[in-house]
């Protein structure tokens, strides 16, 4: 059973359970000007593990967020990059479910010439005029990762007994971009499996690094981007579908280069989308910390010199998606020695102020293992600064986020 994700969509993850509230505050902001953003709150399994949270946590928040605010739109908790291995744990607490299927790409299937034959309208296709053994090239590539989503969708229908739930496919943790026609034949696959997901995360052209802005072609991106709309167009009317099927931009927080571009798209096509922000939050977590002051920014100034300390060992999980030039890195005692205005500077995402320093945004961005580790001390600490904290998560959210994707004109 399923139930309706919405045009807008915007995943907001939340390492350590505080800032559901404020996040929600910053989707709320949207509904005056006309838009509805449904709030997603995604919580990997890595981040779990790092933490000691269960995902019981983050459908508390969630629940407790819209109760205090008055939430009568969808919301949603996200099994964030979900496995058959490590499914279970999200069944009770989650009804979105990120299918993660990317370590299953090019490991082959014997399908591939029954998928081929009952699909010839993929060959010859305009635009892309690919022939039949491109065809089953691809489908080589990708069927078995299909199936594996099929399993996985399978295995959570069977044991939620009716309860709906929304299901993505991810596909993005690539070497390489999925090219339009290789898009084509997975959407055709997945109907022909009969997963009924309302989202399918793409590998993009261009770096999608953690915490900081796009970096590539943006222009290859708008036409990459607006080609995969127009392919979701294709494969909901020709296949058994959602109609409300959506791209999902994962990785997405700060990426403001590319917004407008996105924009551009949705205004053209009428298209929905779903923006996954979660690291953003974290990191205004330690702007509040060092706007309040005192033991605030002394906490702050600890967590980067933690985080420097063990950088390579931070570092190493994340290694596809952080570039981190070491040489500018500032020391820790030169760290220690910064007054409040420096180290917002240096760390929020402000590309034009010339103290902005992305560098050490991404050690702190892979840095929340330290706040970790600090356990109840960190959140007592974000607790006692809250009253900084909440505005720079909504605002954060609302005015570089929300704005700029779904409300700018393009």
């Amino acid at each position: 059973m399923e139930v309706q994700l919405g045009r807008f969509s915007l995943g907001v993850g939340d390492r350590f359970g505080h800032q559901a509230e404020a996040q929600l505050a910053a989707c709320r902001a949207a509904a005056p000007l006309g838009v509805t953003v449904v709030p997603i709150w995604n919580k990997s399994n890595r981040e779990h593990s790092v933490i000691g949270s269960e995902p019981s946590s983050v459908r508390i928040a969630a629940d407790a967020a819209a109760r205090q605010l008055g939430w009568r739109q969808p919301y949603f908790v996200d099994a964030d990059h979900v496995g058959l291995s490590t499914v279970d744990r999200y069944l009770n607490d989650c009804d979105f479910f990120t299918l993660d299927v990317a370590s299953a790409i090019g490991r082959g299937s014997d399908s591939v010439e029954t998928f081929v034959t009952r699909h010839p309208e993929l060959v010859g296709r305009d635009p892309f005029m690919a022939s039949r053994a491109q065809i089953a090239a691809i489908a080589q590539k990708y069927l078995f990762a299909i199936e594996e989503a099929r399993r996985i969708y399978q295995h959570i229908a069977e044991r939620r007994e009716g309860r709906p739930f929304i299901t993505e496919i991810s596909m993005d943790e690539t070497d390489e971009p999925q090219t339009p026609i290789e898009l084509t034949v997975i959407l055709a696959a997945i109907a022909a499996e009969k997963i009924p997901i309302q989202t399918i995360a793409p590998k993009f052209t261009g770096r999608f690094n953690k915490g900081v802005d796009y970096v590539g072609d943006i222009a290859a991106f708008e036409r990459e981007f607006n080609d995969d709309l127009d392919v979701i167009a294709y494969a909901t009317a020709q296949y058994p579908l959602p109609a409300g099927l959506k791209l999902s931009v994962h990785s997405g927080s700060d990426k403001f280069s590319i917004y407008r571009a996105i924009c551009r798209a949705l205004h053209r096509t009428g298209a929905g989308v779903h923006v996954k922000t979660a690291g953003t939050t974290w990191l205004e977590e330690l702007i509040g910390l060092a706007e309040a002051g005192g033991d605030g920014l002394a906490l702050a100034k600890e967590v980067y010199a933690k985080a420097y300390a063990c950088r390579e060992v931070l570092c190493a999980p994340y290694a596809p998606v952080i570039d981190i030039r070491e040489d500018r890195l500032p020391s820790p005692a030169e760290v220690n020695s910064w007054t409040t205005g420096q180290y917002v500077s240096a760390l929020r995402h402000d590309q034009s102020n010339p103290e902005f320093n992305p560098d050490l945004r991404q050690l702190l961005h892979v840095g929340y293992k330290i706040a970790a580790g600090m356990g109840e001390r960190y959140l007592r600490m974000i607790e006692q600064c809250a009253q900084t904290i909440a505005p720079n998560v909504t605002r954060n959210l609302f005015e570089r986020h929300i704005r700029p994707l779904f409300l700018d004109a393009p």
